[in-house]
């Protein structure tokens, strides 16, 4: 990263000028707790080492000047009257950001933004997200406005949904606006409170294995458990006109209505419910530091996702039933919403080569496909880079 660094560092000073500030805004992984945000239940992700970095300053304009160093591409718009769309895709982050500071009462005036980092796309986690904090984070510095960390969330999440048209949960902005280093953070997605739960061992890695598979039947399918989530409820206030969402419904409650239900609804929302007891239990386990019993509920939560959730592949299946004959493998599960993506794994330290290497050979000798492995660590949220940290890279 110090190259990275450096070189955003360098490009932001040749092209706008010497005056900014430097901010780190994180990926997030999401240790368990999937297909529970739409349900209004509980998620358990963490802000993780890969980042971006972003230079950014104000510029006494009503123009925004763009500069993406991996691509290598740069825009410039003005923003003194409607924000439109760009066509070249990246800047609709950015601009989404001020759009709806714009309509949240927040008055932004032209800036330049220089940006790059390592969050690897497409393999689950969020640089979008990262990117929209991160702007987000440096134009309230830079005009000194106190916006809460759940509004902030909000904003970015609504900069996603309303400005860049992708439908997506608030757990990525949020997660990474507001992780804590050494720590996973529980968020309540109906309320949006949350805690923060110790995730502090150094002699663990939070390894990715990505499968490099995309398929487009992610997207529809996602609509289609919604769809099928919703039905659940609707057969269950029947007997209970109080329950809003599968939050609200006890898996007693539940299997005493297993016959009133059609067969695949009654699963999909057997899954919901029992996994969001899981991030709960979860919790309780990083509290007592019982790592063994929260690698277990992520094997459980991968199973719930393979059988009664029908939203992992073949490649998922079989990276995480390599696992479980590997040594130094607390859990692991697929991460995201399914049908391809990465599988996420807790591996001791030490044993995180042997892990790569096996996983890698055994995948190859079943599927005769190759993966990506990304290993991270649990970081602090999005920040400053402190004038010390400047230096010293």
């Amino acid at each position: 990263m110090e190259q990275l660094i450096q070189r955003i560092k360098q490009e932001f000073e040749d092209r706008f000028g010497e005056e900014y500030n430097l901010i780190k805004s994180p990926g997030r992984v999401n240790l368990i707790g999937e297909h529970t945000d739409y349900n209004d239940g509980f998620v358990l992700p963490a802000a993780v080492d890969k980042a971006i970095y972003l230079a950014i300053n104000v510029n006494g304009t009503n123009t925004c000047r763009f500069y993406a160093i991996d691509k290598e591409e740069e825009f410039e718009t003005d923003i003194s009257d409607s924000i439109e769309k760009s066509g070249q895709g990246w800047p609709n982050y950015l601009l989404g950001v001020v759009d709806q500071l714009n309509k949240s009462g927040y008055d932004v005036s032209g800036f330049d933004c220089v940006f790059g980092g390592n969050v690897p796309i497409g393999a689950g986690m969020s640089s979008s997200a990262a990117l929209e904090g991160g702007v987000l984070f440096g134009l309230a510095k830079l005009h000194g406005w106190e916006v809460p960390p759940v509004e902030m969330a909000k904003i970015a999440q609504k900069a996603e949904n309303e400005f860049v048209g992708v439908q997506c949960g608030i757990m990525d902005q949020f997660a990474s606006l507001n992780g804590k280093e050494g720590y996973a953070l529980k968020l309540d997605c109906r309320t949006l409170d949350y805690e923060y739960f110790p995730f502090n061992r150094d002699d663990l890695q939070i390894v990715l294995c990505d499968t490099q598979v995309r398929r487009e039947l992610a997207s529809s399918e996602y609509n289609v458990r919604r769809k099928q989530c919703e039905q659940g409820i609707e057969t269950l206030q029947q007997w209970d006109s109080d329950i809003a969402s599968l939050r609200d419904v006890e898996l007693r409650f539940l299997l005493s209505h297993e016959e009133d239900m059609d067969p695949i609804i009654f699963k999909r929302c057997k899954f919901v419910v029992e996994e969001n007891k899981r991030v709960v239990q979860a919790c309780e386990d990083l509290h007592k530091g019982d790592l063994k019993s929260f690698g277990q509920r992520m094997y459980q939560s991968h199973a719930g996702l393979q059988l009664e959730y029908e939203v992992s592949c073949e490649e998922l299946n079989v990276l995480v039933s390599i696992t479980r004959d590997l040594e130094g493998v607390f859990g692991a599960r697929m991460m995201g919403g399914g049908f391809g993506g990465c599988t996420i794994n807790l591996v001791q330290e030490e044993h995180v080569e042997s892990f790569a290497d096996q996983i890698k050979e055994q995948y190859h000798k079943q599927l005769g496909k190759e993966i990506k492995i990304y290993q991270t660590k649990v970081s602090a949220g999005t920040d400053l880079v402190k004038q010390s940290e400047l230096a010293s890279k």
